[in-house]
């Protein structure tokens, strides 16, 4: 009784606020049986919608009670209350809509409602239910899902829960989804999912449970606990066939690998960003346990173990990871990574970045299928040359920031270089960062590559054939601060380069011979720059769009090609902003942005060089004259002085 009487005064309470709140009605926006009813500023149910409506979205409104009037709407199948002011909910209001089967009412201030204690009543029909971000706590959630036999997706994230008990679900035992991230879950009771037979789903991230023992959902399918505070994770020991497909563990502080299920199906596990140093059981009980019944990942295709603490990989342990086709051991600690005969040949992407690798080793006929592989940030010097020549399928090489050098046409039995060549696979190739002394002639020699990025090589001597069998492939080449002086290879015999980047180094020219090129992008920032020639400017007018011209010490007068087509707008160049040349005025050189130039700022300067030869050829002009005049006086003198003496 008491209770009845504490919802009947809350409801009056509230209803005397929405009168005397002054209220701004819009229409709602009726289309084939929807009702779009959002940011009307709406106080109330409308009562006006057609009897034979489907949907109605009321979200982002002023609603504080549900009362009757949503019964007048019978037919209605979706019913959307998200972010509104709801309080109070007249209980057994939904138990007359039969046709109920969506009902939002996430966003809301449930946790008063749920505070008195008192049944929503039965949702017979609803089949998806969104509760979250409610400020809902502790056993609140019964308050709604008390009777609910219908329901199969259930959302209460974003709430305050701190205890799972194991009676909550006990009137929903449909149920497939179940969504409790981001909330405080410490505690869930044993038993507490086991009465839900179709659970298929269970989202846990985002909360603060330590630890997962006796995991026996054997129906489950997937399963998120990322970002909690769990130190392991431990299945059951049973013969009995688990479906779990997605188990998400990252972002905890696991230390050791997790005991799984030996039936298992699992196709994605991440364990990345933990505290794994061991890829071993937990203790010696979990290791004899491991030994008994070894590690059996027969489906897996994805594996995350990047941002841990591993330092070594047992030699065993992807034996049975027969379909594994995406590993990541990136960010780890690994000085040394071998593959034994016939290891991994089903993988097509393996991540081993920012490790310590020094020694790397593929067996024979490992990584059949590997197609891009990632090695970047390691400290890769002495390997066997021929070890790329090994991947039959790799078609991208990360190599940057380690110490490797090129092999060029002569033979190596040392590891003091890699062969990039004959690799007919390879298409992309990344060697910035990697202290490259010398590029070799041929050095890519059959390796049809499209993007080759030579880049951060401060010093690189490039051999003028270095590119020699690219002609018919490459379309991306970078050589970005090698501090290259010259450019002894014509890129215009690169028929289908479209993007060249040689930014950041100290070129004063550039190499296109041919007279014919595909050069879309070119970057020539922060070089030496003086005058971009004539010749360069009509073999890329055609192809060129974007070009990258600033921080070089450009000349105005010398470049008025290239001003009159920025000027134009023939060229887009990005980077106008900074890109400046320098006139002389007045005995002083002036910088002026390039597309600020006008003809007159070089006028002076011809006129200039126009008295200047005027000047000149009339002094020439004079001393022939002289000279002329002298040497008749010195004839007739000679002259004269011949007749007298006779």
């Amino acid at each position: 009784m008491m209770g009845a009487r504490a919802w009947l005064l809350l409801f009056l309470l509230n209803g005397s606020a929405a009168v005397l709140r002054p209220e701004h009605v819009s229409s709602c926006r009726v289309l084939e049986r929807v009702a779009n009813c959002t940011d009307l500023n709406l106080t109330s149910f409308p009562h006006w919608l057609p009897n034979g409506v489907h949907t109605v979205d009321l979200s982002g409104n002023f609603l504080q009670n549900l009362t009757d009037i949503v019964s007048f709407y019978p037919t209605i199948h979706q019913l959307n209350l998200h972010s509104n002011r709801i309080e109070f909910i007249q209980p057994g209001l939904f138990r007359s809509m039969s046709h109920l089967q969506v009902l939002d009412l996430s966003r809301n201030q449930l946790d008063l409602y749920a505070a008195l204690k008192i049944a929503v009543g039965p949702l017979t029909f609803v089949q998806k239910l969104d509760l979250s971000g409610n400020g809902l706590y502790t056993d609140m959630s019964d308050t709604f899902l008390g009777d609910a036999p219908a329901l199969t997706n259930l959302s209460l994230n974003g709430n305050s829960i701190t205890k799972i008990g194991k009676d909550t679900f006990i009137g929903t035992p449909a149920l497939r989804n179940i969504d409790l991230h981001n909330n405080v879950i410490l505690e869930i009771e044993e038993g507490t999912f086991e009465s839900l037979p179709h659970l298929a789903e269970l989202d846990l991230s985002m909360n603060s449970i330590s630890c997962i023992t006796d995991f026996n959902l054997y129906q489950l399918n997937s399963l998120n606990l990322s970002k909690n505070s769990m130190t392991s994770f431990q299945s059951i020991i049973s013969d009995q066939d688990f479906q779990l497909l997605y188990l998400d563990l990252r972002e905890n502080k696991i230390q050791y690998f997790p005991i799984l299920p030996t039936k298992n199906k699992l196709i994605y596990l991440d364990l990345s960003r933990n505290q794994l140093h061991s890829l071993n059981g937990t203790d010696a009980d979990e290791e004899l346990h491991n030994h008994k019944s070894p590690l059996k990942l027969c489906s897996l295709l994805y594996l995350d173990l990047s941002y841990n603490h591993l330092k070594s990989i047992p030699p065993d342990f992807f034996v049975s990871m027969v379909a594994l086709e995406s590993l990541n051991i990136s960010n780890n600690c690994l000085e040394s990574f071998m593959l034994d005969h016939r290891s991994l040949n089903t993988l097509k992407t393996l991540d081993l970045s920012f490790n310590n690798l020094q020694n790397l080793t593929f067996g024979n006929c490992t990584l059949e299928m590997l197609e891009t592989l990632y090695l970047q940030g390691n400290w890769l010097n002495t390997l066997d040359p021929g070890i790329f020549q090994g991947l039959p399928s790799i078609r991208t090489l990360h190599l940057q920031q380690n110490q490797l050098s090129v092999c060029g046409l002569e033979k190596h039995v040392s590891g003091s270089c890699v062969y990039l060549s004959d690799i007919c696979t390879l298409q992309y190739l990344y060697l910035s960062e990697n202290d490259l002394l010398y590029l070799p002639a041929q050095a890519f020699k059959c390796s049809p590559l499209l993007i080759l990025d030579l880049s951060l090589n401060p010093g690189v001597e490039i051999n003028e054939h270095a590119l020699s069998g690219l002609e018919r492939f490459l379309t991306h080449l970078s050589l970005r601060g090698n501090q290259l002086q010259v450019l002894n290879f014509d890129l215009s015999l690169l028929h289908h380069l479209k993007v060249v980047d040689l930014s950041s180094n100290q070129l004063s020219s550039l190499l296109l011979a041919s007279g014919d090129t595909a050069i879309e992008s070119l970057n020539l920032q922060n070089n030496s720059m003086v005058t971009l020639e004539t010749h360069t400017l009509k073999t890329l007018q055609n192809t060129l769009r974007n070009l990258y011209m600033g921080s070089n010490p450009l000349s105005c007068c010398r470049n008025m090609q290239l001003i009159d087509l920025v000027q134009q707008k023939s060229v887009h160049i990005p980077d106008i902003a900074m890109v400046t040349c320098k006139y002389r005025k007045d005995g002083e050189y002036v910088e002026i942005n390039l597309r600020n130039v006008q003809s007159e700022h070089c006028e002076t300067l011809r006129s200039k060089v126009l008295v200047i030869s005027m000047i000149t050829v009339l002094t020439l002009g004079l001393m022939v004259v002289l000279l002329v005049a002298i040497r008749l006086c010195h004839s007739r003198s000679h002259r004269f002085n011949h007749s007298y003496k006779a």
